[in-house]
């Protein structure tokens, strides 16, 4: 998102952390890298000679090229001031990094560096002409100065001048063996991609030629490989150029784009590869070893979430933060963006071990400067819930846990009431009691008007988040969205196992609709519609346009090289119990206002008797824990808007 994937330094707490943020080795590795140690200090020798043969050719040119001109003085001025500033450079140049950057790759950024280090110099300089008593010509440090910036510049990007002409000599050796590709986007990722495929002439890959709309470059070249045309031009350059392989390499470019030009490209039949999202790459850097498949979410036509990244950053860092489900779809990504914010402590609480573990693994590695602590628990067990809250003293929670699985609630309702209505009251009163600042339920669109159990259930959730926002001094608040994609359960798994399995592929009615979003894209608006809580509001997240799952079925079958109906069979089933052919995200009493997000709405819900409400719910978990058969009338006695199918 920008996209917060650089770790966070935190230099009283975590003085062994190290950062990564670019070409450059982080510094705990360096004093163990004998290779560079002798480079850097190859690359040191070269600087002193630059600075004394430039300082001394300055004088000459100061006396034009006449050594017996030279008076006496200034050469021994020379032999004084010229090692004391050799000295002074080499420790401005390593604080600039000018010895750790790998200089087969160096850029823009490198050159920037070494004009910091010789803006210094000059000041450098300047100093020394004030205090010794010597006093060079001014000539000398101008001149001088101009000199070894030259020639440290050159020496430096002449090795990069160099590999990439050998490299390209290599590999118009080698072009026939080569797999020929085509390249969308003439912007930095494009010219980053191209720049990396012709230095690594063992991928046997070759950039043939560049697609970009922008008209103002057609007929330009980026290191050689010409640019052809637009996107209407993709299929007559596949067949120019027999191209075999397509890179869409615009990471920033607008979710129509994205879906139309990929579109396109997969109607030529060759293979094709993304550049994944700027956000998605720790060091913002294009790599071959970064591009990925299209996948489902390439072709959904959304545009890339923007979010306030320094606000979340500023309200997760230092907090004890407690994820419940934090092992589930949602509750697993929620940890992984909360470590990013750097939190004085992440608690993982979930059920299943086997999820709680494996999240926690992989944190481990991502963050290892990130306390974290995974238990295991259920939300219906006051007695643990005590325990964690007196041993952790969680100040913000994310109220992740629930089952939400539709036809399997309809087959066991009292499941639902008890583990997401009452599993969210004893949590939500217990974070209460503790004083948790801040309490964030994850809830659904299925709530509004819901058709089904848990549906409902998630709308008694909201009920008893507003509720206890009035009663107490935690702000409650909830975050309704629609479906995401690849959850565990959700149709695209589903879709992807059944065409592993050759077919065929199930889609209940070819009329149904639904909202979707990324995983990444809800827990990022979930942050921050976190950020924008001061309690009682049910934040609505923009879910874009509805897609037809029948529309996403066939996109799926064909993102697998196969042809639907054809190769792959769909066959409409029919709609589940309490499933909807569409889902509305709001409810019509409750208005919309707006955030400074586009993305993200608060709905006002009406208001309700909490003390009528409190004994319903008193009511409903006596009907709950005795299994009681009519749960379903008995919780639309309470939630107005839901009508159950009583013959399910």
């Amino acid at each position: 998102m920008s996209n917060r994937l650089d770790m966070k330094k935190d230099t009283n707490n975590r003085k062994d952390k190290t950062k990564y943020d670019g070409p450059e080795k982080p510094d705990a590795y360096m004093g163990n890298d004998k290779q560079w140690v002798f480079r850097a200090l190859v690359l040191a020798f070269v600087d002193m000679c630059i600075i004394a043969i430039s300082f001394f050719f300055a004088l000459m040119i100061r006396f034009e090229f006449s050594y017996s001109h030279i008076p006496l003085s200034f050469l021994e001025g020379y032999l004084h001031i010229v090692p004391l500033f050799m000295v002074i450079s080499l420790v401005v140049f390593y604080i600039f990094r000018l010895y750790h950057s790998i200089w087969r790759f160096a850029s823009i950024n490198e050159f920037m560096h070494i004009i910091g280090a010789f803006l210094v110099l000059a000041v450098v300089s300047v100093t020394i002409h004030e205090v010794y008593e010597i006093k060079m010509p001014y000539a000398f440090w101008i001149i001088g100065l101009m000199l070894s910036f030259a020639l440290c510049t050159a020496c430096r990007f002449a090795y990069r001048f160099f590999r990439t002409g050998q490299k390209m000599l290599e590999q118009r050796g080698s072009a026939n063996g080569d797999e020929k590709v085509m390249i969308i986007g003439a912007g930095n990722a494009g010219r980053m991609l191209i720049r990396e495929l012709i230095m690594s002439s063992h991928l046997h890959t070759k950039a043939c030629c560049i697609i970009d709309d922008n008209p103002a470059k057609l007929g330009r070249f980026i290191d050689g490989v010409p640019i052809v045309g637009n996107r209407n031009d993709i299929p007559e350059m596949v067949e120019k150029y027999d191209i075999t392989k397509i890179v869409y390499a615009v990471p920033s470019t607008s979710g129509k784009d994205r879906k139309d030009i990929l579109n396109i490209c997969k109607d030529t039949g060759c293979d094709v590869s993304v550049v994944p999202g700027i956000y998605q790459m720790v060091d913002g850097r294009v790599s071959v070893s970064n591009l990925r498949p299209v996948s489902i979410e390439d072709l959904l036509g959304r545009d890339p979430v923007v979010v306030d990244n320094d606000g979340i950053h500023s309200f997760l860092q230092g907090k004890v933060v407690m994820v419940t489900g934090g092992g589930g779809s949602i509750g697993s990504e929620l940890c992984r963006q909360i470590a990013r914010e750097d939190p004085k402590l992440l608690i993982i609480f979930d059920i299943y071990e086997n999820n709680a573990y494996d999240i926690q693994q992989e944190l481990k590695r991502k963050y290892p400067y990130v306390r974290v602590e995974t238990l295991i628990g259920s939300v219906r067990n006051t007695n643990r819930l005590h325990y964690v809250f007196q041993t952790y003293h969680p100040e913000i929670i994310y109220h992740a846990a629930a089952h939400k699985h539709v036809p399997l609630m309809e087959e066991s309702p009292n499941e639902a009431i008890k583990n997401n209505v009452l599993g969210t009251l004893k949590l939500s009163r217990i974070a209460a009691e503790y004083h948790v600042k801040k309490f964030v339920l994850i809830s659904t669109d299925k709530a509004v008007n819901p058709t089904n159990i848990m549906g409902a259930s998630k709308r008694l959730c909201e009920m008893v988040i507003q509720m206890m926002n009035r009663q107490t001094e935690t702000d409650f608040v909830a975050v309704r969205f629609g479906n995401v994609l690849g959850s565990n359960g959700s149709v695209i798994p589903l879709f992807k196992k059944q065409i592993e399995d050759g077919g065929p592929v199930t889609v209940t009615d070819k009329r149904i609709i639904r909202y979707f979003m990324t995983i990444p894209e809800a827990v990022a608006l979930v942050l921050q519609a976190g950020l924008y809580a001061h309690g009682g509001e049910i934040f609505v997240l923009d879910m874009g346009e509805p897609v037809k799952i029948d529309d996403m079925a066939r996109n799926l079958i064909r993102l697998s090289g196969l042809e639907p109906d054809v190769d792959i069979q769909i066959v409409y089933t029919g709609l589940r119990p309490g499933e909807k052919l569409y889902e509305e995200m709001l409810m019509s009493e409750e208005g919309l206002k707006e955030t400074p997000n586009k993305l993200i709405h608060v709905g006002e819900p009406i208001e309700m008797d909490d003390e009528l409400f409190e004994k319903q719910l008193e009511m409903l978990e006596k009907a709950c824990t005795s299994e009681a058969k009519d749960i379903k009338q008995i919780v639309a006695s309470v939630v107005k808007t839901y009508h159950p199918d009583l013959e399910n």
